[in-house]
């Protein structure tokens, strides 16, 4: 660090480039784009970043990379130690209440936890945090290092829509190195994971180069509304090498230390104790990543919530489908859960006017693989999903599975 930090002061910092090209296509006021087509999207709550600008007279933004409900993230030049990096631009933090201090201070756990883990880097890190005014709201922003694509991207790219063993297994061992470190050593439960969050690092700064030319010389399509800019996100050019994936957004990350009841994950990820609102703790994240795992290596999602007449998702419909893959559940998650008794009979049957599905377990959903193979891939899925959380592998038990390294 001592030595990096020498060069950047023998170098200067980086000059502001000029962004102002105006051959820009310009998209139609009218025509919704990004996060416009949000459902209940408040333009108000947004801070209006644009391209070309300087924050904190040391960051200035170069391109859009994606948006959320709750944040817009951009890429940008760190004037003063000549490198580049993500902005997270939160929306106001009066909308976000307590939820805006909660993420950084997760991020600032994780930082505390020890230095030698070898999960350090497969755990996204903040940089740097600071406030902008907007119209008469405040914005946290947070400063990440750059990332490329995640594990959504590469599937999206790939015609089978699956991820090869290999891959996945590398992806796998450093998800689960991450989560050992968050659960045994920061005390931290993730709570969101799915292929969204699992991103990959970047070796060198050849794309976010080529980004920064390119928006130059052809800058992004945006559109003015009402005083404020919306660009079109911009795509990163495919790197000459991908480095490790990273475990991203702490933005619902809890205390694993305290018990929760409180409804969190994607709900096709939603863990059973956490629809039947029992307690709960790190064991919620291993089961996310057994489904996360079918998305990824079977090319589909292992539930849906949907029920035959249904297509919203019910959490009714993704009990029974957990009934007709793990069989019934036992009585004792039952009597913890506090909402047991708007989805199940005093004698523990689902209530439900749809006829229960056949069993399915594992062994019949899975159709890809064969031999040894497949019977060692159905049991390190299944040390995920059980009913009983006590049942469940930790963390750290399936970082050396078999699975993993090839061993069958």
């Amino acid at each position: 660090m001592l030595r990096a930090l020498k060069r950047w002061t023998r170098l200067g910092r980086w000059q502001p480039l000029d962004f102002n090209n105006p051959s820009f296509a310009r998209i139609p006021p009218n025509e919704a784009i990004e996060e416009e087509t949000i459902p209940d999207y408040v333009a108000s709550r947004y801070y209006p970043v644009r391209i070309g600008e300087v924050s904190q007279d040391r960051y200035q933004v170069v391109s859009k990379l994606g948006f959320g409900t709750s944040s817009t993230a951009w890429l940008a030049r760190d004037l003063n130690c000549r490198r580049y990096v993500t902005l997270k631009m939160h929306i106001s933090c009066a909308a976000l209440g307590k939820h805006v201090d909660d993420e950084l201070e997760m991020y600032r756990r994780i930082a505390k936890g020890p230095e030698s883990h070898p999960a350090r880097q497969a755990v996204r890190s903040v940089l740097d945090s600071f406030h902008v005014d907007g119209t008469g709201e405040q914005h946290r922003c947070l400063v990440h290092p750059p990332l490329g694509d995640s594990l959504s991207d590469l599937l999206r790219r790939n015609p089978v829509r699956r991820l090869p063993r290999p891959i996945l297994a590398f992806v796998l061992h450093r998800l689960f190195l991450a989560l050992d470190y968050l659960h045994r050593d920061c005390h931290v439960t993730h709570t969101d994971i799915k292929p969204d969050n699992i991103m990959f690092s970047i070796p060198n700064d050849l794309v976010f180069e080529e980004l920064e030319q390119d928006e130059l010389r052809n800058p992004s399509p945006r559109k003015e509304l009402n005083g404020r800019t919306i660009y079109l996100s911009s795509e990163l050019g495919t790197p000459t090498e991908w480095g490790p994936s990273v475990l991203c957004d702490f933005g619902s990350a809890v205390l694993g230390s305290v018990e929760h009841t409180e409804d969190v994950q994607p709900n096709i990820y939603r863990a059973p104790e956490v629809i039947l609102e029992a307690p709960w703790g790190y064991s919620v994240d291993v089961w996310n990543v057994g489904c996360t795992i079918w998305d990824l290596f079977e090319g589909e999602s292992l539930f849906s919530g949907h029920g035959e007449q249904e297509d919203e998702y019910r959490s009714r419909a993704h009990l029974a489908e957990m009934i007709s893959l793990l069989g019934p559940p036992p009585p004792t998650l039952l009597a913890r859960g506090t909402a047991t008794s708007k989805f199940f009979s005093k004698d523990s049957n689902l209530i439900t006017t749809a006829t229960l599905s056949k069993p399915r377990p594992l062994e019949l959903r899975e159709n890809v693989l064969e031999g040894e193979d497949r019977a060692s891939s159905l049991r390190f899925v299944s040390k995920m999903l059980r009913w009983d959380t006590s049942e469940r592998s930790h963390a750290h038990e399936l970082i050396d599975d078999e699975w993993i390294h090839g061993k069958n």
